[in-house]
């Protein structure tokens, strides 16, 4: 009779505590999405409907995603006040995005993220011609490039943080590329304030593939006023120096004694108007570092003293362009009014050396049948007093 008792009450316990972790793990399932919210963005001339997916981490801090392009619209950080505000650059309408978006603000950049040269490249003795886009050169994949294209997205259920999975199947022949790319990339926003992102791709053919994302950067939270005030570093002895088409010449070069040396932090605008040939060329940087060490590290800071913030930059791959937005022209409005001018935003786009693909010297960005292209990149974000 005890044993039956005592069996009663032991089974009673574990449905009650049972039937509580089963509500634990719906009610921490069902916050964990609260966490990604998702909205209706705008329709393209085509009638294709745009969704927007807001990522916030228990911070506040929220980053805004659209499935067009896989393009951050907004990303907030925090002041030394602790006041979050939208510290990237974007358009103030979904016309901006599909209509072109000249300057790729927030995209997801592939196949080839920067330049090749001619358009052309030579892959197992066969040759290879792409999209022409940028004078006799290919920029960012071709005027219809992964900047252009619907990409599916969908909520990870399972993430210890918000974290969502973009995925994009590029076909044979897209953009002149050979082989059909499958590419999945992950958002993820963490409780620390940094964005992850991570690349995935393979391919059933040989090709080529560097990919990347394209935020511009303004940390005063004010995108009328100019960035050259950011203080920058950069962990890189080397860059990449460039030709009148802004393709490398292949001459990898110290940045000691140059205006390209951020070994040590300093403002953005210090060297950027000096008489220097390669500044002429690119209107300013728009240059690749080579960078120090290997694996995932860390390789630039940069901080506005004005409001305090400060991003560090992650990654794995081996070089960063760094872009002084030397060819934002005022056409466009900014999100806090006035207009998108000259350097009011800064690109730090992790990736591969350009025009690789020409190159033998440089780390290749081949793939083949049977690998997996794999890449990370993180952007976190503090206070520093």
């Amino acid at each position: 009779m005890r044993k039956t008792i005592y069996s009663g009450i032991f089974i009673l316990l574990f449905l009650i505590i049972f039937g509580c972790k089963k509500e634990n793990n719906k009610q921490d399932i069902s916050e964990k999405m609260e966490k990604i919210h998702t909205s209706d963005y705008g329709v393209t001339p085509k009638g294709d409907s745009i969704k927007k997916y807001t990522l916030t981490n228990k911070n506040g801090m929220k980053v805004e995603v659209i499935n067009f392009g896989g393009i951050i619209t907004s990303l907030t950080a925090p002041d030394r006040n602790g006041k979050y505000e939208d510290v990237v650059l974007g358009f103030t309408k979904p016309e901006g995005y599909f209509n072109g978006n000249p300057y790729y603000f927030g995209a997801l950049i592939g196949r080839y993220g920067n330049r090749i040269a001619n358009a052309k490249f030579s892959l197992e003795d066969k040759a290879y011609e792409i999209d022409k886009n940028d004078g006799p050169n290919s920029l960012h994949g071709g005027k219809e490039g992964f900047h252009t294209r619907f990409w599916n997205i969908e909520a990870v259920k399972d993430a210890k943080f918000p974290t969502l999975k973009l995925s994009y199947t590029s076909a044979d022949g897209e953009e002149g590329y050979p082989g059909k790319l499958t590419t999945t990339v992950f958002y993820t926003l963490t409780d620390d304030n940094a964005l992850e992102i991570s690349y995935e791709a393979e391919t059933d053919k040989p090709t080529v593939v560097n990919l990347t994302q394209h935020s511009y950067f303004n940390l005063s939270g004010n995108f009328t006023k100019t960035i050259t005030d950011h203080a920058l570093q950069i962990n890189a002895d080397q860059f990449l120096p460039v030709n009148e088409t802004l393709i490398p010449t292949g001459e990898q070069k110290a940045v000691k004694g140059t205006p390209f040396d951020f070994t040590v932090s300093k403002p953005i605008g210090k060297d950027i108007s000096a008489e220097d040939d390669q500044l002429k060329k690119g209107k300013g940087y728009d240059h690749n570092w080579i960078l120090n060490g290997k694996g995932l590290r860390s390789i630039a800071k940069v901080y506005h003293q004005g409001t305090g913030r400060l991003m560090e930059v992650f990654t794995d791959e081996p070089g960063v362009q760094f872009y002084s937005g030397n060819f934002l022209d005022g056409k466009f409005d900014t999100k806090t009014g006035g207009k998108n001018e000259f350097r009011t935003g800064f690109c730090l786009e992790t990736q591969h050396f350009p025009d690789s693909p020409n190159q033998p010297s440089f780390p290749s960005t081949e793939l083949k049948p049977g690998q997996k292209y794999q890449s990370k990149t993180i952007y976190k974000f503090s206070v520093k007093n």
